[in-house]
């Protein structure tokens, strides 16, 4: 009886075929560690943040393992992202910048080689020189970049991105020309700019928060409307009277990706694990302390905004470097 029962089993299995395999691994999703891929240097602000998720993860059910995979932009690590098994055992950190050149045809990926799981943070940017630089004011980094046309360098983790359109923006304040630098990562710029290998650069405030602290680094100006409760004495670029909005808002986010066809019980499953990770003590105190908004939003309503995303950093990068 249990042989015949055993080969009606087997029988049934072979007739689902891998839907039967499929439900059966959604079920039990996790039975390993699941490679988080951060398509950027470590010590950025993706790869900070990513560690301090990590242990949280682990306790809401999900072990990872991050690893980093710079260059392009974010494009070589979430190539590895598109092209890998639709398993849920590969994902990766999505941002505005590798959004960005997708939208631009920069980059052999497209928005339909991904699953979109879930927000991970708004973030804003800032421009910050070195903690000796002579520019103790925005007001006063400005009247240098007019008094230098075409030689100050500002620096940005990867290319053709926000960071790249707010750095074109601060010489379109100035109404001069200027000298980009691009870096594989935050972490990159942030060594450079302690260097003083570059006298400015746009990045998060959770990328320099410490090295700020410190007077390592000097933050100039806030690229947004309002000025940040981290940062109250830094004035917003509004402030000084530059408009770095003239085609529209744009916002800096990072959201989870995985391949493609991912089963949506186990993007589900992913997904609560990070909400749950996202919204503990923990990270909320961590994302208070480093001026980013968590705000976890998933399906219809995350593909809405990454495509409402991508197309105004689009129009608005069409725009700016079509000028710079």
């Amino acid at each position: 009886m249990i042989r015949h029962l055993n080969c009606i089993a087997l029988a049934a299995a072979v007739a689902l075929g891998p839907f039967a395999i499929g439900a059966a691994s959604a079920q039990d999703f996790p039975t390993r560690e699941v490679r988080w891929i951060i398509p950027w240097n470590p010590g950025g602000s993706n790869d900070i943040m990513a560690r301090i998720l990590q242990p949280i993860l682990e306790e809401e059910g999900l072990p990872v393992v991050i690893e980093n995979v710079p260059g392009g932009t974010g494009a070589i690590g979430m190539g590895q992202v598109a092209t890998a098994a639709p398993d849920g055992y590969t994902v990766g950190q999505g941002t505005s910048s590798t959004m960005a050149i997708i939208a631009q045809g920069q980059a052999p990926l497209r928005d339909d080689q991904f699953t979109h799981i879930i927000r991970i943070s708004i973030d804003p940017l800032i421009l910050v020189v070195p903690g000796n630089s002579p520019h103790e004011t925005l007001a006063e980094f400005i009247d240098h970049m007019r008094e230098n046309p075409g030689e100050v360098t500002i620096a940005t983790p990867g290319a053709n991105n926000l960071n790249h359109i707010f750095a074109a923006m601060t010489a379109r304040g100035a109404e001069v020309d200027y000298r980009h630098v691009p870096y594989p990562g935050g972490s990159r710029v942030v060594a450079e700019l302690m260097g003083n290998q570059v006298e400015a650069g746009v990045l998060k405030p959770s990328e320099t928060m410490e090295q700020i602290q410190a007077g390592d680094l000097r933050a100039l100006g806030v690229f947004q409307e309002e000025r940040l409760d981290v940062l109250p004495d830094v004035p917003t670029f509004a402030d000084e009277g530059i408009d770095v909005f003239p085609y529209g808002p744009v916002v800096q986010m990072a959201y989870l990706d995985g391949p493609a066809g991912l089963d949506p019980e186990v993007r589900d499953t992913i997904a609560s694990a990070f909400e749950a990770a996202m919204t503990s003590e923990r990270f909320l105190a961590f994302a208070e302390e480093n001026g980013f908004q968590v705000d976890p939003i998933t399906g219809e309503e995350l593909e809405a905004e990454i495509e409402a995303v991508s197309a105004a950093i689009a129009e608005v990068a069409g725009q700016v470097f079509e000028e710079d």
